[in-house]
């Protein structure tokens, strides 16, 4: 009965083996959010077959570097940058983001010396293929010639001009940030004046209220800007109202694609806010996007931070998130609602390595 034996273990461990691989089969065709229990203001790029993922630490550089954005969790990670002590960028190091441009990895982000009031753009430069490998080189700050107050860079290129947009204040006084776009010379230099394309006039933009004796009392937001194009359209998608309330959202300005963007009365904004809370879901305060390709770039993704439970603010409970967007008829994004925590997704397309699960 030997063989008899055999068989059935045979049979039991080919068994095995076939719910192993439709499971992790199953595993490899959705993912669940939050993709990190933390990390504000993420980014990510998709190149040579990876994700690249980075988000805010507070004092230091940190690179992800996963096959697909759901192992993000389990990804090994690098910090690249740590700022050497008592220099401009040494403190408060915010949204990082990372760009490939003529052949080099730039990694822009927003830092000070310790005090709000001095925070500035802030750029790094790496010539490897791999932004995980090779030297980074503090190229130097990123400012157009009134040097004010600035956070939340992100650059793109437009019918072969690059740009840079960010949240910035208009004097020297905190109260107010606006987004502004300027010309790039080059990946480290401003050419030219900013402008200011948006202010938070809107009524769900306003709200800003601080209890801190060494903040203002109240501070309207525009912060965060986001480049977007499709069709004949430009959009800029930011976030508006403090991070510190539950009404942090995020907002549209679109433009021809043909106009003149460094024309303010060329963007128009959206009157409603286009990304929210949703308590139904759970979830609170989203804003701080940024945008990916799957890779295969058939479908267009969203990915941005927000908190599980309200009143949790600017702090640590922020997780990144990622979800998919459609487009309207009229040229216009769809962003829908924000899902809630452990709603199962399919992975953006061609990450798919099974039969997708049926939505």
């Amino acid at each position: 009965m030997k063989w008899f034996t055999y068989l059935k273990k045979g049979f039991f461990l080919a068994s095995f083996f076939v719910v192993s691989i439709a499971g992790n089969s199953q595993e490899e065709t959705t993912f669940t959010n939050p993709l990190l229990p933390s990390g504000a203001d993420p980014w990510s790029i998709y190149k040579d077959g990876y994700y690249y993922y980075t988000h805010t630490t507070g004092n230091r550089l940190v690179l992800w570097k996963a096959k697909s954005i759901a192992d993000v969790k389990s990804a090994p990670q690098k910090t690249v940058y740590s700022p050497p002590k008592g220099m401009p960028y040494s403190r408060q190091l915010w949204a990082p983001e990372l760009h490939f441009i003529n052949n080099k990895w730039y990694l822009y982000f927003a830092a000070d010396s310790g005090r709000n009031e001095n925070h500035r753009i802030w750029v790094l430069e790496n010539p490897s293929k791999d932004p995980m490998e090779g030297e980074w080189t503090l190229k130097g700050k990123v400012a157009d010639a009134t040097d004010k107050w600035a956070i939340d860079a992100s650059v793109f290129q437009h019918k072969g001009k690059w740009y840079m947009i960010w949240s910035g204040w208009e004097g020297d006084a905190n109260g107010e940030q606006d987004i502004y776009i300027a010309r790039l010379r080059n990946p480290w230099t401003i050419d030219g004046e900013r402008v200011r394309i948006s202010a938070p006039t809107l009524d769900w933009e306003t709200h800003g209220d601080l209890k801190n004796v060494n903040d203002p009392p109240h501070v309207n937001v525009n912060e965060g800007p986001q480049f977007l194009q499709h069709g004949n359209k430009v959009f800029v998608v930011y976030s508006a109202s403090g991070c510190w309330t539950d009404y942090y959202a995020l907002g549209l300005l679109s433009a021809d694609a043909g106009s003149d963007l460094m024309d303010p009365s060329s963007w128009h904004k959206n009157p409603e806010p286009v990304f929210k809370q949703s308590t139904r879901n759970g979830v609170y305060a989203p804003g701080h996007n940024s945008f990916f390709k799957s890779p295969d770039g058939k479908e267009d993704w969203i990915l941005y931070h927000a908190n599980a439970e309200p009143g949790q603010g600017c702090g640590g409970h922020r997780s990144p998130r990622a979800q998919q967007f459609t487009w309207n008829k009229d040229g216009m994004p769809y962003f829908g609602e924000p899902v809630k925590s452990g709603e199962t997704l399919s992975l953006p397309s061609a990450n798919r390595k099974g039969k997708q699960k049926k939505q």
